[in-house]
């Protein structure tokens, strides 16, 4: 598998065990598949930076496919709020991640290499919409695939960081990719006003799982 990872500087070697602890899936290493991605994460609005190209050995590798399979938003969702800062001021929205956290957390922690959404800076708004019960489950899968993101593969264990190797890295402009990533957050933003504005009666909100007690293989979700 051929991964990027946007950086100030080059990274040869990811180290175990380094990095922050509150990232979406916490503490690991945090790469895409989408070299373009990885060189709009690798800017800020004050400096340039690098793109590292790596080869991952996904043989031998437990990996949790968050968007594939018998898994729904509400699963990325949990550990999301379990490992991110999420500032939530209104009562709903806290009933409601706390809601999510016990009744759709899995065991991602047992699984070497993570492959989900990535909830950069106006997608982590989206995901406080929902909370607040302003979109359904429904428009929160589908807003998190606006502006065409992609995913973020993440490695989390030793063995993972094991089966890792560098290829090579390349200088990325500032001025090039922070305007992409502006645009890109804009756009997003943009098809996100234009999907709330869609009444989704039979949609699921935060207040009816909680009513309803609905179940994480509850056919809705999916």
């Amino acid at each position: 598998m051929d991964l990027y990872h946007g950086s100030p500087v080059v990274v040869k070697k990811p180290i175990y065990g380094y990095g922050k602890k509150n990232n979406d899936y916490g503490q690991g290493f945090y790469l895409t598949e989408n070299e373009e991605i990885a060189k709009e994460w690798a800017v800020t609005p004050d400096r340039g930076g690098v793109v590292n190209h790596y080869s991952l050995d996904i043989n031998g590798l437990k990996v949790l496919y968050l968007n594939r399979g018998n898994y729904n938003v509400l699963n990325w969702l949990a550990i999301l709020i379990e490992n991110r800062k999420v500032n939530l001021h209104d009562e709903i929205s806290q009933v409601g991640a706390k809601y999510i956290v016990e009744h759709y957390s899995i065991d991602y922690k047992s699984y070497d290499v993570i492959v989900g959404y990535r909830a950069d800076d106006s997608y982590f708004s989206f995901t406080r919409a929902f909370l607040s019960n302003a979109i359904t489950v429904g428009q929160l899968k589908r807003v998190m695939k606006l502006g065409k993101l992609g995913e973020q593969v993440v490695l989390i264990s030793e063995k993972a960081f094991d089966s890792i190797e560098f290829i090579d890295s390349e200088e990325v402009s500032r001025s090039l990719y922070f305007a992409k990533q502006l645009e890109r957050n804009i756009r997003a933003t943009t098809e996100y006003n234009n999907l709330i504005r869609e009444l989704d009666l039979g949609g699921l909100r935060v207040v009816d799982l909680i009513k309803e007690g609905v179940k994480n293989n509850d056919e809705r979700l999916f």
